[in-house]
């Protein structure tokens, strides 16, 4: 694999919307591809009903509990989930279906996100609104109120797994100006990373002072722009050394950097080791 694949939702569907019920050992039409490490332009829900079951996200194995919701964030390099001891939902949903309010809950995060253990309130509300979701899903798509209510249903789902995952945090946290602000960093750190790596130009793109950017993201996280940066550097560079066969020059070259041996050095002093010998300690 020279590069890190990204599977298109559209290339699936054209309803923003890919739903199924999986049951435990069961083999998906499109495993082979989806068991390879790849990058989604949507975002993915699972919702576990009996049994456990896991995925794999940037090296981290995530274990997904019996009545666990999660969610993986669009670019987020994962593999398939094993579900041979487990039954539940999968949910595939274009990133337009979800209401900014949402988005903000799922993306608060500069940290990997976790499962949510669901109440048995919320479980059974969630097995009711999947279960007639799935039977409209399924109808004739000719209809001229097929699609209102599909999504309208979608909206209800997203609007309750938003809330669940809200549920530990402040709320009047999450609608301040800095929270807000450092939702939009990391998502310019995911889209901009390969050109941008000066914390004064993501503060331009925001908007605001360096010296603010710095301030609200040590309040916020305790670390400074600049850590985060790096530390999104690094991890695009893991993917890369681990799902692909570019060479350290190659990487260093498609994460901006014209000096391959500064990006070397860069990559050994925060990880420890040298890229080539993270390559081989992963690929063993």
């Amino acid at each position: 694999m020279k590069t890190i694949p990204l599977h298109l939702l559209k290339d699936k569907t054209n309803l923003g919307l890919h739903l199924k019920y999986f049951e435990k050992g069961e083999v998906f039409i499109d495993d082979e591809v989806t068991s390879v490490a790849h990058r989604d332009d949507h975002y993915i829900f699972f919702l576990l009903e009996s049994g456990s079951g896991s995925v794999m996200i940037d090296f981290v194995d995530v274990p997904l509990p019996e009545k666990s919701l999660y969610y993986i964030l669009p670019t987020q390099v994962h593999q398939r989930i094993q579900n041979q001891k487990a039954n539940g939902w999968f949910i595939a949903v274009d990133t337009a279906l979800l209401p900014p309010e949402c988005r903000s809950i799922f993306e608060n995060t500069l940290i990997l996100q976790q499962p949510y253990l669901l109440s048995k309130d919320n479980f059974q509300q969630f097995q009711k609104l999947l279960g007639l979701l799935l039977l409209k899903y399924r109808e004739d798509n000719t209809s001229q109120f097929y699609l209102m209510s599909v999504h309208s249903l979608l909206q209800s789902f997203i609007a309750i797994a938003a809330s669940c995952y809200s549920v530990d945090m402040d709320t009047q946290l999450i609608m301040s100006r800095p929270m807000q602000l450092r939702s939009q960093f990391k998502n310019l750190l995911t889209n901009e990373i390969r050109k941008v790596k000066s914390p004064g130009a993501y503060a331009a793109k925001l908007n605001i002072s360096e010296a603010y950017l710095s301030e609200i993201l040590k309040k916020t996280t305790g670390f400074p722009p600049s850590y985060w940066i790096q530390q999104e550097v690094i991890m695009e560079a893991k993917r890369l050394l681990y799902h692909s066969e570019l060479t350290v020059k190659e990487i260093s070259h498609a994460l901006g950097y014209t000096d391959h041996s500064y990006f070397s050095r860069l990559f050994a002093k925060i990880t420890g080791v040298s890229a080539l010998t993270f390559r081989k300690q992963y690929r063993k």
